[in-house]
């Protein structure tokens, strides 16, 4: 009933919203990019091949929004912004348009944007749904009603594209209809109209997942009109954005920073970082506070897989005891990789830990903040970042 409340709110400021700014994407050619995980990547993916070919292009991303070449802060744990926000950069990113259609903007939308109607008044030519895996339960309740809160998204748009082998798509095939007057797929391991068959790719990004990624991307590029020949070469210049894959530091051992906070991004970098690792994999994460909680066992899980050292640590506890957080992570381990954990509850020392015990050929990856820089302990936001605790453990370890 409250969320219904705060829902019609979130429509009105919508709607307010867009009058206010006249309606802004009538000039735009709007990419929304939506999924659990993959969003940001795909965005920046998206972005790069458009601005490769010299397109007028903008985004919002859950690290930054680039309008007109001009990047902007979009606030701390924000991916989607306020309908406010959302709407001032699309008035910005028209703003300087000759032509209407001109310009492009490649927005990331989450479920909960989606679901609390922020997104109202925005004309998507593209959407693209990468995947739906576990995450967000504790607001959507069940898989199904996360799955039906993402198609929105694709039945808002002219075109619908969405991943193939992903679990969803049967869920979206025997359930829910795609009201596009065209929709298409991608896919690795199944018939889809876009695969790594028709379209052979050269890329630097490692991982199975990376590979969907690119592949989203290309669906999208090509229904924008890009040739093959500049798609591909777009995609073997692209780098991730900051926090995402990210080596932050490579001597005689690695550190990375990745913002994997979900069982299957757990999953999907870990087996793809663990056949290139020549000593050991030393995995440093946590779970949020007061949110998903049932997530928590799988993370243990897919980290106890591939990880040969685990320390659990805070990630944003937002009040909640880290220790009973980090117990539910250990919960879903098998007993015989539980010998393998520690726990400390300090951010700051699990990641001197890590860099302490890492010697040559080992890797250490620490992933759930990646780009962000805050952390919420319950009382606000306090500035933290990864990258400075990362030069904080070096330094340690060079005394």
């Amino acid at each position: 009933m409250w969320q219904e409340i705060k829902n019609t709110y979130h429509l009105f400021s919508a709607i307010l919203a867009c009058v206010l700014y006249a309606f802004p994407t009538k000039y735009l050619t709007v990419i929304g990019v939506t999924g659990t995980d993959g969003k940001t990547t795909t965005v920046n993916l998206i972005y790069h091949i458009l601005k490769s070919t010299n397109k007028n292009v903008s985004m919002i991303s859950s690290v930054k929004a680039v309008i007109n070449g001009k990047d902007y802060d979009t606030g701390f744990h924000v991916t989607t912004p306020s309908s406010w926000k959302v709407q001032a950069f699309l008035k910005k990113a028209a703003g300087e348009l000759q032509n209407k259609k001109d310009g492009y903007m490649i927005l990331e939308v989450t479920s909960h944007a989606i679901d609390q109607q922020r997104i109202w008044g925005v004309n998507f030519d593209v959407a693209v749904l990468t995947n739906v895996t576990h995450e967000h339960l504790d607001y959507h309740k069940t898989y199904e009603n996360y799955v039906k809160t993402k198609i929105k998204l694709l039945q808002k748009a002219k075109i619908g594209i969405y991943n193939r082998d992903d679990r969803s798509y049967e869920v979206i095939n025997s359930k829910y209809t795609i009201k596009n007057a065209k929709w298409l797929t991608y896919g690795i391991k199944n018939i889809a109209d876009i695969t790594l068959k028709e379209f052979p790719i050269k890329t630097t990004l490692v991982g199975e997942y990376n590979t969907y990624n690119i592949l989203a991307a290309v669906a999208v590029c090509k229904q924008l009109g890009l040739t093959d020949e500049k798609i591909k070469k777009a995609i073997q210049t692209f780098r991730l954005p900051v926090g995402r894959g990210e080596i932050v530091y490579e001597n005689s051992f690695t550190v990375m920073i990745d913002f994997a906070h979900t069982p299957n991004a757990i999953n999907q970098l870990l087996s793809a970082l663990r056949p290139q690792v020549k000593g050991k994999l030393i995995h440093v994460f946590g779970s949020a506070g007061k949110r998903d909680i049932k997530k928590r066992p799988a993370m243990g899980e897919a980290a106890a897989r591939y990880a040969d050292t685990v320390i659990l640590t805070a990630e944003d506890p937002r009040g909640e005891n880290v220790l009973t957080i980090s117990q539910e992570i250990i919960s879903g381990m098998p007993d015989k990789d539980q010998e393998k954990v520690s726990i400390i509850p300090d951010r700051q020392e699990a990641i001197n830990k890590a860099i302490f015990l890492a010697k040559k050929g080992d890797f250490v990856v620490i992933t759930g903040k990646g780009h962000e820089q805050s952390m919420n302990y319950g009382s606000g936001e306090v500035l933290w970042t990864d990258h400075e605790g990362v030069e904080k453990a070096l330094r340690l370890r060079s005394v």
